[in-house]
């Protein structure tokens, strides 16, 4: 129907502006009137699809954790292929090069925002804890082709990669770190478990 059509068009007008806010200015940037304003609409339109501006957040929130599907498809038919670090250090970086990072800040900082998560997400940050269910899955289809041992925790390493990963790329305003950076991390945390499983280095 068109009006279903213009709506959609609104509410991803409306999300697209919050990207940009949130990648050029940061999370505190982030308010209704900036938001409207980057998104050329007025204030009223904002409201006539959102109950308020955290319904508004949390709807934007889910709807970038469902975005990052076709990249979760994409990963899973990637297991047999290439380097297995190199599939995860590339993965980490779309993630965390995406608006993931800012998402995180304004979730942490926003109670009520996590209070209307909270509704249909019961724990954890959605962005990061999809992420790493992504990770995870990865991992587990590795592990079932013998690219990954069959003692590994798929989703204790997805954990370890993403809470790594985010640490390398926060509070960074400036260039973010590069491949390599980044695969140092993915090849820390392989090791790491390696060692473990053995009985630690020598």
């Amino acid at each position: 129907m068109p009006t279903g059509v213009a709506i959609r068009d609104v509410r991803q007008q409306l999300f697209d502006a919050a990207d940009r806010i949130l990648l050029r200015d940061g999370p505190s940037a982030l308010t209704s009137r900036a938001l409207t304003t980057e998104a050329g609409c007025a204030k009223g339109v904002l409201h006539r699809h959102f109950t308020d501006f955290d319904d508004f957040l949390a709807q934007y929130v889910l709807d970038r954790v469902d975005r990052m599907a076709p990249q979760a498809t994409a990963l899973r038919e990637a297991a047999g292929t290439g380097a297995v670090a190199d599939n995860l250090a590339d993965a980490l970086k779309a993630v965390f090069e995406s608006v993931a990072v800012a998402i995180v800040a304004l979730v942490t900082f926003r109670d009520e925002l996590r209070a209307r998560l909270r509704q249909t997400w019961p724990a954890g940050v959605p962005v990061l804890t999809e992420a790493a269910t992504m990770i995870g899955t990865y991992l587990r289809a590795e592990q079932e082709i013998g690219r990954i041992t069959a003692d590994a925790d798929p989703d204790t390493l997805a954990a370890m990669l993403i809470g790594s990963a985010h640490l390398l790329y926060a509070d960074r305003t400036g260039t973010p770190p590069d491949t390599a950076a980044v695969r140092k991390v993915v090849d820390g945390v392989l090791t790491a478990a390696a060692a473990h499983r053995h009985g630690g280095r020598r």
